[in-house]
């Protein structure tokens, strides 16, 4: 099983993006996979708020992991990190239109009236594996691309 069809599985079990898509990397990076999943909880359906997609999130959170500034005054590794990040956030979203989880739903799920939409759409059914899968191909593209 691959790395997209393990963060597909994790959501299928009721898990949310960002959990999803950090889970299937942070044992590569030294994270546990319960510490993983806590660490992902709060960012789903844009940290509960429909903003940055809880896809993008996981992703960044695993980006931190891999090119995290940690060094007390190291400009190089901070920019390197940061750059990293902003690279990932425009090719997502290049390829989906948007990071921001209100728009890549067509509705904003802190009004009741749209959560009615999103349920009876499906839309976390239908459009949330679609950015998970997204969020984890362009991860395994960025990690490839910055050695």
């Amino acid at each position: 099983m691959n790395k997209s069809e393990m963060a597909l599985k994790l959501f299928a079990e009721g898990f949310n993006c960002s959990q999803a898509v950090l889970t299937v990397f942070a044992e590569d990076f030294g994270l546990d996979k319960e510490l993983a999943l806590k660490l992902g909880t709060q960012f789903g359906g844009g940290a509960r708020n429909g903003e940055l997609c809880g896809a993008v999130s996981g992703a960044l959170l695993v980006l931190g992991l891999k090119y995290g500034h940690y060094e007390q005054n190291n400009t190089q590794q901070k920019s390197r990190a940061y750059g990293i990040a902003s690279e990932y956030t425009r090719r997502f979203t290049e390829v989906n239109g948007s990071i921001v989880c209100r728009e890549l739903l067509g509705y904003d799920l802190t009004k009741p009236e749209d959560m009615e939409h999103i349920r009876e759409k499906n839309l976390f059914g239908d459009i949330c594996p679609k950015m998970i899968e997204s969020a984890v191909q362009l991860l395994e593209e960025i990690i490839a691309d910055y050695k």
